[in-house]
């Protein structure tokens, strides 16, 4: 439900533009040390505070329609909250959301990727960030879905790993590696190949975003599809390697293969499925670009897999990327845009 916006009785009213100013970064926090803003000189604020009606708003949590209040804000967020005008649930709480009542599973594109596997004997891939930041994805949901495509009969899965280093703890990466071999290898244990194929640093492959850095897509690309790259018997040797050659925090680290005798253990092949599963769309749009346009020539692919691609949800609604997506966006009509320039 909305509510009408009422007339504030301390407020006789404006004269003159009203102009909507967001300021990225700019926030009150509780302690001045390490607070740029707090200890930035703010003459024209400091006047508008002392003169005029101000208030605080909360940036995180339930607040801007994050799960729960453990959630931090983030940029996306809080554009979304503002440009709506009102509190709606955001992707990570859609996603849980999903998951939970099994509205996911229930979807046309979930059942063509599951269908599409079991069809070819081929393999399930899973793409994303690798925490449970909540940022941009949550391990929680990459582990829902695998269950339930076990439960389904799906007999192969390759997990793809970016590490993140900045929405969790810098050198955090081993802390969700290690519980995560456990839980693939109780899969296996049940007869299901399930095992990490590759992984990297989000800042060093994959994630790009506004099309700064093609080259990070690309190094995503011969990582977890060409299945190109150093080779590591396990995740866990290849991130205590290279933090040892590097000194580099998570993000940052170099892109790893997993191989055995045999080579990479999870390259993407013809007739495979593969989901994206970060929910939130900046550093989406260019790897699924990757997947599904035919005549992409941001750089060589070397191979094109003939693969079903899904991403989390629709990371851009005017340019409908991707074309297959599991959760559906919230519909937003009379935005905060629309009733200031009403008014």
């Amino acid at each position: 439900m909305t509510a009408p916006l009422e007339k504030n009785p301390g407020f006789a009213g404006r004269r003159g533009l009203l102009v909507l100013v967001i300021m990225d970064g700019v926030g009150y926090g509780k302690y001045r040390d390490g607070d740029a803003f707090a200890n930035a000189l703010t003459p024209v604020l400091d006047k508008l505070t002392l003169e005029h009606p101000h208030t605080q708003l909360k940036a995180h949590g339930t607040a801007v329609g994050l799960p729960s209040d453990e959630d931090m804000g983030n940029s996306e967020v809080g554009h979304n909250a503002i440009g709506c005008g009102r509190v709606y649930a955001q992707g990570a709480k859609l996603v849980t959301g999903a998951l939970e009542s099994g509205a996911l599973f229930k979807g046309s594109v979930w059942k063509k990727l599951i269908a599409n596997v079991k069809n070819k004997n081929s393999s399930l891939h899973f793409i994303g960030l690798f925490s449970d930041g909540n940022v941009h994805s949550h391990l929680d949901h990459l582990k829902g879905m695998m269950d339930k495509a076990a439960l389904e009969g799906v007999a192969r899965i390759r997990v793809h790993a970016l590490l993140d280093g900045r929405d969790v703890g810098e050198t955090s990466a081993l802390e969700y590696i290690d519980p995560f071999e456990e839980y693939l290898a109780e899969h296996r244990e049940k007869g299901r190949d399930f095992r990490l194929a590759s992984g990297g640093g989000r800042m060093v492959i994959t994630m790009d975003r506004y099309g700064a850095n093609w080259d990070m897509v690309r190094r995503g690309w011969e990582t977890h599809v060409l299945g190109e790259g150093r080779r590591f018997g396990s995740a866990h040797e290849a991130v205590e390697t290279l933090r040892a050659e590097t000194q580099a925090i998570d993000q940052d680290l170099p892109p790893f293969v997993i191989a055995g005798g045999d080579g990479p253990v999870g390259p993407v092949l013809d007739g495979d499925s593969v989901i994206f599963f970060n929910f939130r769309g900046d550093r989406a749009l260019e790897i699924t670009a990757a997947f599904e346009k035919a005549d992409f020539n941001k750089f060589d692919r070397k191979r094109y897999p003939q693969a079903e691609y899904a991403g989390m949800m629709e990371y851009d609604g005017d340019l409908k990327i991707p074309r297959q997506f599991l959760v559906d966006p919230p519909a937003i009509d009379r935005t905060m845009s629309e009733f200031l320039c009403a008014t």
